[in-house]
């Protein structure tokens, strides 16, 4: 599949954001998904072999926000789900093709169990991940404020996004961007496997795009 035209969204200085990702960085964007999620998703996806191999083709740029520096250098990833597709899909086919017949069926049920319905209106946050010598400069909170302008131009109510009971820093930053708790989502009885046995559902509203003045 061919990346989205990149289409540039307000940043911070230094850094551009940019709507999908390139095809040269594919490898790169499941390099980083897989470090900032094998500790949820290891069990199912692993090893790390058939896991990069999967995610190369699963990871859509048609639901990704992407942060760049300014020689063009991948600095972070914000992958969403809207009702019409999310930032990793697949069929059974393509866990077929990396995991063999019987290994695509255990684990599409698993990843199954992962999804979760959405509202109208809803623009979920499906993983959000940043270079690890990019941490520490505020990629994060660049992505979480694009997802914010994304779902707005996109005309949606609410963003949502779910945060692990281990990580509690991530948890602070989405507080102090606006995110508000609304549910627990308890993984009970595949906290092993997943890794987690609780995450906490948070919400944000999403201001109204304003709309331009015609001139008489």
């Amino acid at each position: 599949m061919q990346s989205v035209a990149a289409e540039r969204l307000k940043g911070r200085a230094g850094v551009r954001v940019e709507r999908g990702f390139r095809e040269e960085d594919r490898d790169q964007v499941a390099r980083m998904f897989w470090e900032a999620f094998s500790g949820k998703l290891g069990r199912i996806l692993g090893p790390q072999d058939l896991a990069l191999r999967f995610l190369h083709g699963a990871v859509r740029p048609s639901h990704a926000l992407t942060v760049l520096d300014e020689d063009g250098t991948l600095l972070g990833v914000a992958g969403y789900k809207t009702q019409r597709g999310g930032f990793v899909a697949a069929t059974y086919g393509d866990l077929a093709r990396v995991y063999g017949a019987i290994g695509a069926v255990w684990r599409g049920v698993l990843l199954d169990l992962t999804d979760r319905p959405m509202a109208e209106g809803q623009f979920l946050m499906d993983g959000i991940f940043v270079a690890s010598d990019a941490r520490g400069r505020g990629v994060g909170t660049t992505l979480i404020e694009a997802i914010m302008q994304e779902a707005a131009r996109q005309g949606m109510q609410t963003v949502r996004l779910d945060v692990i009971d281990r990580n509690p820093r991530a948890r602070a930053l989405y507080e102090r961007l606006g995110f508000i708790p609304t549910g627990k989502v308890r993984t009970r009885p595949f906290g092993r496997i997943f890794g987690f046995r609780e995450a906490t559902t948070m919400t944000c509203p999403v201001p109204p795009r304003p709309r331009s003045v015609k001139r008489p």
